[in-house]
């Protein structure tokens, strides 16, 4: 009876010690699992959704490329021969300057930048007037406005204008009606009656011929083209 007793208390004892575990850590072991499947599934969209994002790249960029040839085709002429003729782009209009203007940019030495030919022709004026009274004209035309001097600009830094036609004009004097003549061998002036001046005699000047001349008050009259 006592032996019984004495196995039973082993038993209960044996028992306690090795008892069945507890599920904890298989649990944080299935939470870690699915927390490394949910990671998964996140990165296996975003992997779907840069596929597609691919695709929608590939299919506008494809898009631009047939319009680009549909428009290319559309332009694309052909000699003689049949064969393709590409396309001449419209060239941009050349910057227009005064004749006077012209000549500023040619005098100017090429190494100067746009914004030191401007300081040069500046300086030239307000430093030394009487001696350069041929820049004031320059001078007046670049303060008429920033577009002027913009001009200016592109056509002395590409080196490519077109020169302006000046307007002429004939010189009427208010008091006896007569017209200034120009003698060129002689460089004196004198009067006439009518405008129709040839050879070495000149009856029609430019704007600013006629600030430079110094000669009075005279009518100016528009020689039309």
């Amino acid at each position: 009876m006592l032996s019984r007793e004495m196995e039973k208390r082993k038993m209960t004892k044996f028992e306690e010690e090795f008892k069945r575990p507890d599920n904890g850590p298989i649990t944080e072991l299935n939470n870690s699992m699915q927390s490394v499947l949910s990671q998964y599934r996140k990165m296996r969209e975003y992997a779907d959704y840069l596929e597609y994002d691919s695709k929608q790249k590939d299919e506008r960029i494809l898009k631009l490329e047939n319009e680009n040839s549909f428009m290319r085709d559309e332009r694309t002429t052909f000699d003689s021969n049949g064969m393709a003729v590409e396309p001449q782009l419209q060239q941009q209009a050349l910057p227009v300057v005064p004749e006077y203007v012209a000549g500023a940019i040619e005098s100017i030495p090429n190494h100067y930048s746009a914004f030191e030919a401007l300081d040069l022709i500046k300086s030239k004026v307000e430093t030394l007037p009487e001696e350069n009274k041929d820049w004031l004209p320059v001078f007046n035309w670049l303060c008429e406005g920033i577009e002027n001097q913009d001009i200016f600009a592109l056509a002395f830094i590409t080196g490519k204008y077109e020169v302006e036609k000046p307007q002429l004009f004939y010189l009427k004097n208010k008091l006896t009606t007569s017209y200034l003549i120009l003698d060129t061998s002689t460089g004196y002036f004198e009067h006439w009656g009518s405008t129709e001046a040839t050879g070495r005699y000149k009856s029609s000047f430019t704007q600013s011929e006629i600030e430079s001349m110094e000669i009075g008050s005279y009518e100016q009259i528009e020689v039309a083209e």
